[in-house]
C-alpha cells in the first residue's frame, strides 16, 4: 500500500476560554482591594480610562453610581451594549434595583444605602483605623545601641547581619551557621556577639528561641534563679498546667510556684512588638445588610471601597477625529473596546456577587433573625442551582468577599457548611451549629464537672445531634480547646 499526502477538513467543538473571559474570571474572585490595584494599572495603561473623582466633565460611560447610559461604541463593536438591571427579593419586602429604573441600584443602591442605611452601622467599624504616631523602628533602636557598644570593627559587622535576620517577634533564627559561614566569623565569636546582643534593650531581644528569651528578661530583673531556670526548661509542662510535676521539678512549694508562674506571665514572649505599632486595617464588607422596617431584608453593594471608573467618549472622539494614520487608529479602537469591556466585566461582576449574596441570605434567613444554632447546612451546589451559575462561579464570587450584618461581619463562605444527620433523621444541622454548641457546653461546664469527649457526645444525642465521640474530638481540637483533663487542671490552677 503506498504512502500519500492529503489534506482533509474536519469540524469539531471546543470550549476556548479567550483572553477577556479569563481576565473576567480573574475579576470576579478579587478583592476590592485587588480590583483597585488593577484598576490603577489599567487606568495608567489606557488613556481612555480615568478615575471618576478626577475626570474633567463630559461624556463618559460611568461605573460605580452607573447613572450615565453605556456610550455609544465604535461601529462594528458591540462590547458597549448597556447592562439591565436585575431585581432580586429576599423574603416578601427585600429589594436590590428596580426592574428597568435607576442603575444605581443594580450596582448597590449607593444613594439608598448612604442616606437612610448608616442608621443601621456604625461609620467607625467602616472606616480605617487613625495611625499610631510614629517612632523609631526596631532596626534604628537597635543600631543605635550597637554602634555604642561595639567598638571591634568585626563585631560591629556581625551585630549589624544579625539585626537583619531578626523576625517580627524579635527572634533570631534557631541554627546562625550558615550566616557564621557567609561573614566568616568563629562559632565562639559569633556566640560572643549574641550574648552580648542579648543584653540590649528591649529585653529578650537577639533570643533564639522563648525560653532563652525569657531568660533575658529574668535576668534583667535579677530573678533568674536555679528554680526559675528548671522551669522556662519544662515550659512544656507549663501551658499544660502539671504544676505538682513542676513543683516537684523546682523543689520549691506550691505557693512559690504560684509566685514563679506569675513573673513568668509578666514577661513579653514577643519583645519587638511596641515596635511594630502599625493599626491592622480592618476588613472592608463588598456587601451591606439591614432589615427592612416590614420585615425582610434589604442588600446592597458597599460602593464606597469600589473603584469608579469612567471611559471619556468626548476625548475619545477628540482624538479620532484628528487621527490620520491606520495604526493610530486601530491602537485607539482598541483601547476603545478594552475600556468598554472592563466597564462592562465591572458591572456583571456587581451583579453576579450582588446576585449570590441575595441568595445566600435567602437560604440563611433563619440564621440572621435568630443566630448560629439556625444556621442551615448549605454547599456550593445549592446557591448554584438557585441562581443558575456553575459551582465555580459561585466559589470565586464568595471568595475573600464579606458581608456587613446586624449580627457582625462575615465571608461569604462562613454561610456554607456540611450536613451533620439529626437522631430523627428527617432533617439536618450545620457543622458550625454543632461546633458553636460544643463550645457552649464546654464554655458552661463547672470545675467539678467537666465534661469529656463521650459525655458531650451523649448530651449532643439527648438535643437529638449524632455525633460520634471522634467527632466530637474533632471538632473540639479545631476550636483549639484543651482535652477534658488539661481543662480540669487548667481550672483548678485558677482557683
Amino acid at each position: 500500500m503506498g504512502i500519500s499526502q492529503r489534506l482533509d477538513i474536519r469540524q469539531t467543538q471546543a470550549l476556548v476560554m479567550t483572553p477577556q473571559l479569563q481576565q473576567a474570571i480573574k475579576l470576579l474572585q478579587m478583592s476590592n482591594q485587588e480590583l483597585g490595584d488593577f484598576i490603577s494599572e489599567e487606568v495608567e495603561k489606557n488613556p481612555l480610562l480615568e478615575r471618576a473623582d478626577d475626570s474633567a466633565e463630559g461624556d463618559r460611560i460611568d461605573l460605580g453610581q452607573g447613572e450615565a447610559p453605556i456610550a455609544s461604541a465604535p461601529e462594528g463593536d458591540k462590547d458597549g451594549a448597556e447592562l439591565s438591571s436585575e431585581e432580586i427579593n429576599i423574603g416578601s419586602t427585600a429589594e436590590v434595583a428596580d426592574e428597568g429604573g435607576a442603575a444605581s441600584d443594580d450596582y448597590g443602591g449607593g444613594d439608598s444605602f448612604s442616606s437612610s442605611g448608616r442608621n443601621s452601622f456604625n461609620d467607625d467599624d467602616l472606616s480605617s483605623a487613625q495611625n499610631v504616631a510614629a517612632g523609631p523602628s526596631l532596626r534604628e533602636h537597635l543600631l543605635g545601641q550597637i554602634h555604642v557598644d561595639f567598638i571591634d570593627p568585626a563585631e560591629l559587622l556581625i551585630a549589624t547581619a544579625l539585626v537583619e535576620l531578626l523576625d517580627e517577634a524579635g527572634y533570631l533564627p534557631a541554627d546562625l551557621s550558615s550566616i557564621r559561614l557567609q561573614l566568616g566569623a568563629s562559632a565562639e565569636q559569633l556566640e560572643k556577639v549574641v550574648n552580648k546582643l542579648q543584653c540590649m534593650d528591649p529585653p529578650g531581644i537577639f533570643a533564639r528561641s522563648l525560653p532563652e528569651c525569657l531568660a533575658a528578661q529574668l535576668r534583667e530583673k535579677d530573678r533568674l534563679d536555679p528554680a526559675m531556670q528548671i522551669l522556662l526548661k519544662h515550659l512544656d509542662l507549663l501551658a499544660k498546667h502539671e504544676h505538682s510535676a513542676l513543683t516537684k521539678l523546682c523543689m520549691v512549694d506550691a505557693e512559690d510556684m504560684d509566685q514563679m508562674i506569675s513573673e513568668i506571665r509578666k514577661l513579653n514572649p514577643k519583645p519587638a512588638s511596641p515596635f511594630f505599632s502599625d493599626v491592622a486595617q480592618p476588613i472592608t464588607p463588598d456587601v451591606m445588610l439591614r432589615p427592612q422596617a416590614g420585615g425582610g431584608w434589604h442588600i446592597e453593594l458597599n460602593t464606597e471601597n469600589l473603584p469608579r471608573v469612567l471611559a471619556n467618549e468626548r476625548y475619545y472622539a477628540k482624538i479620532q477625529n484628528g487621527t490620520r494614520s491606520k495604526a493610530d487608529k486601530e491602537y485607539l479602537s482598541e483601547r476603545w473596546r478594552q475600556a468598554n469591556w472592563l466597564i462592562k466585566a465591572l458591572h456583571q461582576r456587581a451583579n453576579t456577587i450582588l446576585k449570590v449574596a441575595a441568595e445566600i441570605v435567602k437560604q440563611q434567613d433563619k440564621f440572621f433573625l435568630h443566630g448560629i444554632q439556625h444556621l442551615k447546612p448549605l454547599i456550593l451546589r445549592d446557591i448554584a442551582a438557585a441562581v443558575e451559575m456553575h459551582e465555580s462561579t459561585v466559589s470565586r464570587v464568595t471568595q475573600n468577599k464579606y458581608i456587613a450584618t446586624p449580627r457582625g461581619l462575615f465571608e461569604l463562605k462562613y454561610f456554607f457548611s456540611n450536613a451533620i444527620a439529626t437522631t430523627g433523621g428527617n432533617e439536618t444541622v450545620a457543622a458550625v451549629a454543632v461546633r458553636d454548641r460544643i463550645k457552649s457546653l464546654i464554655d458552661a461546664e463547672a470545675i467539678d464537672n467537666i465534661l469529656s469527649d463521650d459525655k458531650i457526645a451523649d448530651l449532643l444525642r439527648y438535643e437529638g445531634i449524632d455525633l460520634a465521640r471522634r467527632t466530637v474530638a474533632k471538632y473540639r481540637e479545631a476550636l483549639r480547646i484543651p482535652s477534658s483533663s488539661q481543662r480540669r487542671r487548667e481550672k483548678r490552677s485558677r482557683k
